[in-house]
């Protein structure tokens, strides 16, 4: 459970829930090539439970998700892990499987991943009618793992509610105008900037190119080298944490939750920035998905032993 009572204002999360399958390697198999691996674990993942988590555990925020599960075992560790992280649960049960996916971790830590979307692909705009009616939350926050479609129906209803609307476009793939006009916040790693934006110029002229696009908030994550954000025609940069790695899986998850909770309980952006970092270099030092996101004492206490 988390380590302290959580606060409001309630954040909802809509996206994907996937049972995670790792094995670790001395290296990622290249094409064609076979590893013989190590450690075999499974962990509860799936790109918008991790964030949810991650908000719940992370940024101690009030949270919610929706999300789309199978009828099968894979389902059960999957909300265990939500509902003890502190979140609020709304459930589509599809005749798919759960999702799944497949992922290779390196001595170095970093990872390979290979996801079967399963029941994330009947994630509905019709969904939207499971939320209580009379339910206010402060932010919206999605991703990409389910289909699109429902993400621009989910972004434009919670605007009628008053809600901000924050979208980690990942995994990358070109998105509609009417998805971007409605998007307050934009988190993306480089090679998601790159889809969205275009290659051409600097990491700051791709920010811009979002920025006119009518997103008044463009984050990119940089991994080791921290975060970059245009904010208002602002550019704010965030050093990374010097940290050992163990695994990278969840790490852009967890700055997302954190980065949303911090924001919703009326951090301002820079405050948000460094919170999140630092939550995700911790993240980094723990093998799995929600098993690595770490508490808010945590991080907390993180942040006081690296006041740089």
């Amino acid at each position: 459970m988390p380590d302290t009572a959580l606060t409001t204002p309630l954040i909802l999360v809509a996206g994907s829930a996937n049972l995670d399958f790792v094995v670790r390697a001395a290296h990622i198999p290249a094409p064609g090539e076979t590893v013989l691996g190590r450690d075999f674990q499974t962990f509860p993942g799936g790109k918008g439970a991790n964030q949810a988590v991650a908000c719940a555990r992370a940024g101690r925020a009030q949270t919610a998700m929706l999300a789309a599960f199978g009828a099968d075992d894979f389902a059960n560790p999957l909300k265990a892990s939500l509902t003890q992280a502190g979140v609020s649960l709304y459930e589509v049960i599809s005749n798919q499987s759960t999702g799944t996916a497949f992922i290779c971790v390196s001595e170095e830590g970093e990872n390979a991943i290979t996801v079967a979307p399963g029941a994330n692909e009947d994630l509905l705009p019709v969904h939207w009618q499971l939320l209580p009616k009379d339910q206010a939350f402060s932010h919206l926050l999605m991703q990409l793992e389910t289909p699109v479609a429902t993400v621009l129906a989910f972004a434009q209803a919670s605007r009628s509610r008053g809600a901000k609307v924050v979208l980690n476009a990942a995994p990358a793939r070109t998105l509609p105008h009417e998805l971007l006009n409605v998007i307050d916040l934009l988190i993306v790693n480089e090679g998601e900037l790159a889809t969205l934006a275009g290659t051409e110029g600097s990491l700051q002229e791709q920010l811009q190119r979002m920025a006119v696009q009518g997103i008044s908030t463009v984050i990119v994550t940089l991994g080791a080298q921290g975060c970059l954000a245009l904010h208002q025609g602002q550019f704010l940069q965030q050093a990374a944490f010097q940290i050992d790695v163990v695994d990278t899986t969840a790490a852009g998850d967890t700055f997302c939750g954190a980065l949303v909770a911090s924001l919703s309980q009326s951090a301002d952006l820079p405050t948000a920035m460094k919170t999140a970092c630092a939550a995700s270099a911790l993240a980094c030092t723990r093998l799995g998905a929600q098993s690595s996101i770490p508490t808010r004492a945590e991080v907390t206490a993180f942040l006081a032993s690296h006041p740089a």
